[in-house]
């Protein structure tokens, strides 16, 4: 397979700038944007230039390196305040995806660690440190989600995804595309089946996109297709990606996953979600905690920039839907499978992040 253009990058040392793919350009342009300050890393995480659960985590923390690195030379009470400030003013950018503050937690814990004689110089370069560490971990959660995964596809079976788990939700292979790279690494031959995943169509834009750029055998249909795919026995499971996984298992992702779960159920289906273990939020008993982003009506009423909506009608457009966990058939994680999803079997699995 050909490799995927890199979703996201630090370039340079201190100072150096963040450099990310445009997610929003895609897949008619392949443009990459430099982030030279945390107030342009906000702006790429909340209109989605960045987007994907473990990619934004990445995000975050090189955006509190670009906040604080022209505070290198101050003294460690002033430096110290201008990480909160930053470390809040990213928290405010999108607040379903639990990586995010999963990342900024870990950044900030780095400070937290240091006493009052290590310098501002010397803690934003451990902040760098640890942003590129973050960075390195995903890579290799990635492909251990796809080893874990890929035994769940046989060859010649259709699997059927939403939204985008891929390269371009990470730092480089995936979490449920990685499993499909890797089940065809092995030789299996697989056929895809991506919904376009209404209303920024993230799916037909970025999920087909890239699974053409690996040369694996893609087919787009609309959302509201995967019930009649699912009935002619095209596909024999489906698996997403996750935003932040509850207490229990019940998952928020991409809005219509939630669909794509009942269906998958009414048709016997099994339905998989593949997510490394800081998507989890253990602080949250079920889903019904997990807060839902509300989006721009206008990404409703005006797609791509088209008006195909009346002027004045009321629009309601939350980003997530959570699954419950029973409609869960395993989630997939680096640290092996969790199946039955219950609320046992996640701290078992997930060891000391589960206790």
């Amino acid at each position: 397979m050909t490799q995927a253009p890199r979703t996201i990058a630090w370039v340079g040392d201190l100072p150096g700038h963040a450099r990310l793919l445009d997610q929003t350009l895609l897949p008619t342009q392949v443009h990459y944007q430099d982030c030279r300050t945390v107030e342009e890393m906000w702006e790429a995480i909340k209109v989605l230039r960045v987007r994907g659960a473990p990619a934004i985590g990445i995000a975050a923390a090189m955006g509190v390196v670009l906040g604080v690195q022209d505070h290198r030379q101050t003294m460690r009470p002033q430096f110290d305040a201008r990480l909160r400030e930053v470390t809040e003013y990213l928290r405010t950018s999108r607040p379903t995806a639990v990586n995010l503050f999963w990342a900024l937690d870990r950044m900030e814990n780095v400070a937290k660690s240091q006493n009052g004689t290590t310098t501002a110089a010397e803690l934003t370069r451990l902040l760098l440190q640890e942003a590129l560490a973050i960075e390195a971990e995903d890579r290799a959660i990635c492909r251990t989600i796809g080893k874990v995964g890929a035994e769940l596809i046989g060859s010649g079976q259709g699997v059927l995804t939403h939204c985008n788990a891929g390269g371009l939700a990470t730092a480089d292979y995936g979490t449920a595309l990685a499993v499909m790279f890797t089940a065809v690494e092995q030789g299996k031959a697989i056929r895809v089946f991506a919904d376009e995943t209404r209303p920024l169509l993230q799916g037909a834009r970025l999920t087909a996109w890239e699974l053409l750029q690996r040369g694996i055998d893609v087919t787009l249909i609309c959302d509201n297709m995967a019930a009649q795919v699912m009935k002619e026995g095209r596909v024999q499971l489906a698996i997403t990606g996750a935003d932040r996984i509850a207490a229990n298992g019940d998952t928020a992702n991409k809005i219509g996953t939630y669909g794509v779960a009942l269906l998958a159920r009414a048709h016997n289906i099994p339905f998989y979600v593949a997510a490394p273990a800081s998507t989890f939020d253990l602080t949250i008993a079920d889903g019904a905690a997990i807060p839902i982003e509300q989006r721009d009506p206008r990404e409703v009423t005006q797609g791509l920039g088209k008006v195909t909506a009346p002027e004045g009608v009321k629009v309601y457009n939350p980003a997530f839907d959570v699954t419950p966990a029973e409609l869960i058939s395993a989630i997939i994680t680096e640290k092996g499978l969790i199946r039955p999803v219950t609320r046992e079997n996640i701290k078992h699995v997930l060891g000391e992040r589960g206790a």
